[in-house]
């Protein structure tokens, strides 16, 4: 199996200041990762580019995305208490944001299995029309909503330890687009509750899933096989975009779920096997715990690899497993796959 990586100097340059935990360390740890694990040499690198206007603005309205620009090329500052630009931080952005992309073009070209974008800044918080959650421009979103404009079936799963609230706003009404989240509820943005599942043709394809905190990888793979798995199976997606946060890690700093680097290379080879091969993204998320984040994501690029890698073995024996079964009798009940 071949996996495509991308990464760049530029996504360094976002600066968001001191103490901010959405860091440049944050890239050299899944660097530090990819080489300690000994995955590096099996990894085709490829040269991001920046992402069109027009792909961009399927996602987010041109007036959007000119204040970015304005507001980062005049040095930028604090959007909210947790978002900052820099002045090269829409550039880093917009590039972030085309990483995705490029990595359909190759992977429909032939070059690759699968693709990790280690990208920065993180994107699946930032609606259409806001940043927030240390994210600017939906990395993930503008490339569904490529895919998708193109009659593609997207399944976009998202075991990010923080609710994608941007992907969701993005895709709720649209039946085009399945988005999956599994993530520690409450916890910010506070939304991803059981009962937002959709509205109007896309009724149905949002699925939920918000475990307690403490909730560790059993629960997760339970996840996948009874509710993420049977709604592939009846959807068929095309593609699958894989919003890979390691937050979710029991030592990261600002959650509090309880898995382990073991657990997210289960969660990525059971979510890879949904979609055939040449047809799977990852995109980095959050993860703030730097050892963690290279561990996990390291353990993540080898099940894409195909090579069992687990710096930490699997975790089991936390709550969650009732929010499972609500979301699958939830769904059962409505008719939904």
């Amino acid at each position: 199996m071949s996996l495509l990586f991308t990464t760049h100097p530029l996504f360094l340059d976002h600066d968001t200041g001191p103490g901010h935990p959405e860091r440049p360390a944050r890239l050299e740890a899944v660097l530090h990762g990819l080489r300690a694990s000994g995955l590096d040499d099996a990894l085709v690198r490829f040269e991001p580019q920046p992402a069109p206007l027009d792909a961009v603005e399927r996602v987010h309205p041109g007036r959007y995305r000119v204040a970015l620009e304005e507001f980062s090329l005049a040095g930028g500052g604090s959007l909210d208490g947790d978002t900052v630009l820099g002045e090269y931080s829409y550039e880093a952005a917009m590039l972030a944001a085309g990483a995705g992309l490029e990595a359909v073009r190759l992977l429909e070209s032939g070059l690759g299995d699968a693709a990790f974008c280690a990208v920065r800044p993180p994107g699946h918080h930032a609606t259409p029309r806001r940043a927030m959650g240390f994210c600017l421009i939906n990395n993930v979103a503008v490339v569904a909503a490529e895919l998708a404009a193109r009659g593609q079936r997207v399944l976009v799963v998202d075991y990010d330890a923080h609710h994608g609230n941007g992907t969701q706003d993005a895709f709720y009404d649209d039946d085009r687009v399945v988005y999956v989240s599994m993530h520690e509820y409450p916890l910010y943005p506070g939304t991803g509750s059981l009962m937002e599942t959709g509205e109007g043709r896309g009724s149905g394809a949002t699925i939920n899933v918000p475990v307690p905190s403490g909730t560790t990888g059993d629960v997760y793979r339970r996840a996948v096989d009874e509710v993420v798995a049977p709604m592939a199976a009846a959807f068929q997606p095309d593609w699958l975009l894989l919003s890979a946060g390691f937050d979710a890690h029991r030592r990261d700093p600002i959650t509090g779920l309880g898995l382990a680097s073991g657990d997210f290379a289960d969660l990525t080879a059971d979510l890879a096997a949904l979609v055939p091969a040449g047809r799977r993204v990852v995109f980095l998320e959050g993860g703030y715990d730097l050892e963690a984040l290279a561990d996990s994501s390291a353990a993540a690029c080898g099940a894409l690899l195909g090579v069992d890698y687990r710096p930490e073995p699997p975790t089991a024996g936390g709550p969650g497993t009732t929010v499972v079964d609500a979301v699958r009798r939830l769904r059962d009940r409505s008719g939904w796959a």
